[in-house]
């Protein structure tokens, strides 16, 4: 659906003078919830509204937050010594295995429920967070039946009428001449003739054949590993390491600061998709790597200050235990992290899967975004098998690793990361072509809203 402009300029140069003036989301009908009669009026405008439909899109994302509920769960279950006592104290690559086994519905679900069983005296303190991760898949496995067809998919396959009906049901209160329907149809129309006619071999060859395809995939396996080696992975999946590191060792205390961070990443991440397309996709990727280079050094030095000051005690379970270190260090860590995660929110939570999707053309759209998450597969099974094993054996000095990689991930996204700022997806598919898959694309989608303006004011004033 549209929701930009063209490559060549802002809104306005592009189909803002076709959006109505007057329709606000506050007075489009789709949004009223009051009506005479009310009953009425709520099930016949209402039930596939716009509010309906962005409640769709959370359906269609809500298992991507297993991604977030395993690691926030398996920090809360290496606090819980019923947990610790039940797999026998595990350690480095069988921590990292119980940590792949158990990986599979949100962040704060996880971190709380977490917090919230782990007085119970028996092995479901830990198996009750384990089991609530199936709940996003059958609410979405129950749902997905009711769910509307996607718009672009209709069209490809030649239901034409059906994906007009569902944009003008959306965009404008169901005026399917509705001229910026009219336009967002056509751009549709011609980006999937073009995709046909200049890119007719769409198989996972395609993905390697042209040079904007190529790179296309170079951003979007550079994002994928990003995501998740940026470091990241140490504090998603072995907080309770982590914090023993600097001698936080209570499991009541290390839950909580579980949970407020989670919190704490909700408020960022929310604040970050609202800038999206204020000041740019480049811009937030720019700046989460800058601030995360600059807190996760600044973490690793105060990690590295606390255990040069603290003495080693091993434990009767053959666990060792900083005790006597730097205090003020240690709660620089803790302030340090929380800032580290502000800045990979404002880049890497809300932006990792829409923008792969957004550079993606239509036909690629699906082999691409399977490859994005092939790339996250294989970058999880490091962080699960190699990050316990080398923290345990480097301490403080593994983060040193993470520094140097951050540097590496900045000069790759200033390089490599193109801005897709007020572009439609049609739009930013062609920016990786060149000039003339942009005219291919929006060239004949101009002159049809241009004419599909001048039929809508001559309708009006014919009214």
């Amino acid at each position: 659906m549209g929701a930009g402009a063209v490559a060549t300029g802002g809104t306005e140069a592009a189909y803002g003078h076709l959006i109505d003036p007057s329709r606000k989301w506050y007075n489009n009908r789709r949004y009223v919830f009051f009506n005479h009669p009310p009953i009425q009026y709520f099930l016949t405008h209402n039930v596939l509204s716009i509010v309906t439909l962005n409640a769709w899109v959370v359906l269609l994302l809500i298992t991507s937050s297993t991604n977030g509920y395993d690691g926030s769960m398996m920090n809360g279950l290496q606090s819980l010594d019923q947990w610790k006592n039940y797999f026998n104290n595990p350690t480095g690559g069988k921590l990292g295995l119980l940590n792949a086994i158990q990986v599979r519905a949100d962040f704060h679900i996880a971190a709380w429920t977490t917090y919230g069983t782990f007085k119970i005296n028996s092995t479901w303190a830990w198996r009750v967070p384990s089991a609530l991760q199936a709940l996003p898949s059958v609410l979405q496995v129950c749902l997905i039946w009711f769910c509307p067809e996607s718009p672009r998919y209709l069209i490809s396959k030649g239901r034409d009428a059906e994906g007009l009906k569902i944009l003008a049901y959306y965009h404008a209160d169901g005026n399917d001449q509705d001229p910026l329907v009219r336009y967002e149809y056509d751009e549709i129309k011609a980006a999937i003739e073009f995709d046909r006619t200049v890119a007719a071999n769409v198989g996972w060859k395609s993905l390697f054949t042209s040079s904007g395809n190529r790179k296309r995939l170079r951003i979007i396996i550079a994002l994928a590993f990003f995501s998740q080696w940026s470091g990241n992975g140490l504090v998603s999946y072995y907080l309770n390491k982590v914090f023993d590191g600097i001698g936080i060792t209570n499991p009541t205390t290390q839950l909580l600061i579980n949970g407020i961070l989670q919190i704490w990443n909700l408020g960022w991440a929310l604040f970050a998709s609202f800038m999206v397309d204020r000041i740019g996709r480049r811009v937030l990727f720019l700046t989460s790597a800058s601030g995360m280079i600059i807190f996760y050094t600044l973490q690793t030095a105060m990690s590295g200050v606390f255990q040069n000051t603290s003495t080693e005690v091993i434990q009767p379970d053959g666990t060792s235990l900083l005790t006597g270190g730097n205090a003020g260090a240690a709660h620089s860590v803790i302030a340090f992290i929380f800032l580290y995660y502000a800045a990979y929110d404002l880049a890497f939570t809300p932006l990792i899967v829409s923008y792969t999707l957004e550079i993606l053309p239509y036909p690629l759209r699906a082999k691409g975004f399977n490859v994005f998450n092939f790339a996250i597969s294989l970058s999880l099974i490091f962080n699960q098998y190699v990050n316990p094993i080398a923290l345990d054996a480097l301490r403080w000095k593994y983060y040193v690793v993470y520094c140097c990689w951050l540097c590496f991930e900045l000069v790759y996204l200033y390089f490599f990361v193109i801005e897709t700022k007020n572009r439609t997806l049609e739009e930013t598919a062609a920016l990786f072509d060149g000039e003339d898959a942009v005219e291919n694309v929006t060239g004949h989608t101009h002159a049809v809203a241009e004419k599909e303006t001048s039929s809508f004011q001559e309708n009006s004033a014919e009214k």
